[in-house]
């Protein structure tokens, strides 16, 4: 099994703006470029910049999480701070947290990396935890060497 641990989290608030994916669930491909295309835009339009001077940290979030029955996914920051533009104010339950630590060549490369390998063989092959929804984020924590590196963060209960 690919290496994890469980780590006791705070409850936290990220700032995000986001997109509402319409790919199938299934549609790896499909969700992959719509995140893409996301990334790109909200990099280049300034809105990422944005969120990024009102952070308590110089880490950058990837949030999934399903809204009112539709697929949501949001670009954000950990703060405290409003911001008229942003689509939603995300609580993280205080909990524990299955946490997967990666690097890639690119923060798209690094988040790929890391769901896949907490969605495709952590989870299926837990036996004591389990995902039961809930906000779950990438969380892009520096660069160092050229490589981007991070975990992702998904609340667990215990079986």
């Amino acid at each position: 099994m690919a290496q994890y641990t469980l780590e006791e989290k705070d409850g936290f608030t990220v700032l995000g703006i986001g997109t509402e994916l319409k790919s199938h669930y299934t549609d790896f491909a499909g969700i992959t470029k719509e995140k893409a295309d996301f990334w790109q835009a909200v990099s280049q339009d300034g809105r990422l910049d944005t969120l990024k001077a009102l952070a308590t940290n110089d880490y950058i979030f990837a949030v999934n999480e399903a809204v009112n029955n539709k697929m949501m996914h949001y670009a954000g920051v950990m703060t405290e701070k409003e911001l008229p533009e942003a689509d939603r104010v995300i609580q993280f339950p205080k909990g524990e947290y299955l946490v997967v630590k990666g690097e890639g060549k690119t923060s798209e490369e690094l988040s790929n990396q890391l769901t896949g390998i907490a969605f495709g063989q952590v989870l299926p092959e837990a036996k004591n935890f389990a995902y039961v929804g809930g906000p779950n984020a990438t969380v892009e924590m520096g660069q160092r060497d050229g490589v981007v590196y991070g975990e992702i963060w998904i609340p667990v209960v215990r079986k």
